[in-house]
């Protein structure tokens, strides 16, 4: 049973340039301490000192932001899809 979580390419350099990885069902808050264990620094760019995710991080479950979902509360379960995307800022 797992998870694939979407890692954009900024933060591939700390899944060794891995752009999926895999993580165990349960919530957005156990998949982001999940890579965080596997992969030390990651969580820190993801969430902020709160931990909140960062407002210039979208995290998505199947397509559904998890803004309009439950949050970092936001169940995953087997087969699910994450994306974690950076914003982009233009001017």
């Amino acid at each position: 049973m797992a998870v694939n979580v979407r890692v954009p390419t900024p933060l591939r350099k700390l899944t060794g340039e891995q752009e999926v990885v895999q993580v165990k069902p349960g919530t957005i808050a156990s998949a982001i301490a999940e890579l965080e264990q596997r992969f030390p620094g990651i969580s820190e760019r993801l969430v902020d000192p709160a931990g909140q995710v960062r407002l210039f991080v979208n995290v998505y479950v199947n397509e559904n932001d998890i803004r309009f979902l439950q949050g970092k509360d936001s169940p995953i379960q087997d087969g699910d899809e994450v994306s974690i995307v950076p914003a982009i800022a233009g001017g």
